[in-house]
């Protein structure tokens, strides 16, 4: 409502203007206003002329980025990204102004499958902010600008231990080794196994178990699996197919891996001269360096951070306690202290909780445990 009267109130002051203005004044100042719509349309006629040269411009450019991508690339890995700041470097008076050294960013160095190290001021048409040491990228043949990423890249024998086709065998096919079976279930593999059934199943020994489980496994879980045997035990680079067959394995992830054979490499280790017997301890060591790992897991949980827990207790102690517990046993551990805490009317979890949540799941554990000679 303000603004309107405000309007009018303009209105009303130009009217008042213009009727105490002189005849020769109105057309000065419709001159004006004339020049000044001259100069506008102008002005726009210029900014259409360069909108149509811009669009040009990236036609143009377009073309060249669909000439310079044709097929083939050439592959290289980036071996180093560097960020560089121009200003923290002083320049010389006199010295000659390189334009490439002017620019800020990520820089790349790029090793080619020429054996040729390259420095990229210019990255290509790859955000930098999305490649990292190792990875894999097509370029440009002449300029040897990034065009595009391409798939990692495996060992051939290791990409031959991927099992494509699902597996028809499933735990209701085989019978008598119920046990074997439920040794699976702490980590959730077997979801439900009808073993009062056993018609039509076939029988198997514990001999035979080992060539069957893993198909049932697989068939089971929906997911995919690999298959590490006796090549892992051959000549040559043992311990860099080990490494290609898990990174394959946690890109396809969730995955089973199904390790046979382990005893050709899993011997006790000792001094020797021979190359053979290095290469088999080197094996062993990547393999176990894949299973355990020597550097921090971001999947690792905390299962009572979102716990209500006294502050005496001791995580210390419960941790030497648990020291042979999977994930799942920790978990039953906190879900038991806390049953604990809610039977006698407790708001906190405290010491004594956490410790009876473990006797607990140590007797089931062993009530669990089977036997064989």
């Amino acid at each position: 409502m303000a603004s309107v009267m405000l309007e009018d109130t303009a209105t009303s002051f130009e009217d008042d203007e213009l009727a105490s203005m002189s005849t020769d004044d109105v057309v000065r100042a419709s001159r004006l206003l004339e020049n000044e719509i001259r100069i506008l349309k102008e002005e726009s006629r210029i900014t259409n002329v360069e909108l149509d040269s811009y669009k040009d411009k990236i036609k143009e450019n377009q073309e060249k980025i669909k000439l310079n991508k044709q097929l083939p690339y050439l592959v290289g890995n980036i071996v180093e990204i560097l960020e560089m700041n121009p200003e923290d470097e002083a320049e010389e008076d006199g010295a000659n102004i390189d334009l490439d050294s002017q620019r800020k960013g990520k820089f790349v160095v790029l090793k080619t499958s020429t054996r040729q190290t390259i420095f990229l001021p210019v990255v290509g048409l790859v955000d930098p902010d999305k490649l990292k040491p190792g990875d894999l990228v097509g370029v440009n043949k002449d300029s040897y600008l990034i065009l595009d990423t391409l798939p990692s890249e495996y060992d051939s024998r290791v990409k031959a231990m991927e099992v494509d086709e699902k597996p028809t065998e499933d735990y209701n096919d085989i019978g008598g080794l119920e046990n074997h079976c439920f040794s699976y279930d702490p980590q959730g593999v077997v979801p439900e196994i009808r073993s009062s059934s056993t018609k039509g199943s076939a029988l198997l020994t514990s001999r035979d178990w080992k060539n069957i489980s893993g198909p049932c496994l697989c068939s089971t879980n929906k997911c995919y699996f690999s298959e590490v045997g006796r090549s892992t035990a051959g000549p040559g680079d043992g311990a860099k197919l080990v490494w290609d067959a898990f990174q394959l394995a946690k890109e396809k992830s969730p995955c089973i891996i199904f390790i046979d054979e382990i005893d050709a490499i899993g011997t006790k280790r000792f001094d020797s001269e021979v190359s053979g017997d290095r290469e088999v301890q080197r094996k062993m060591l990547e393999l176990l360096n894949q299973l355990d790992g020597f550097s921090s897991d971001d999947r690792i949980k905390i299962h009572s951070r979102k716990m209500n827990v006294h502050p005496d207790v001791n995580f210390e102690e419960l941790a030497r306690s648990t020291d042979d517990f999977n994930g799942a046993q920790l978990k039953a551990v906190c879900i038991e202290a806390g049953m604990l805490a809610l039977r006698r009317d407790a708001t906190e979890v405290n010491h004594e909780d956490l410790n009876e949540g473990i006797i607990q799941v140590q007797a089931k554990k062993k009530a669990s445990l089977n036997y064989y000679a």
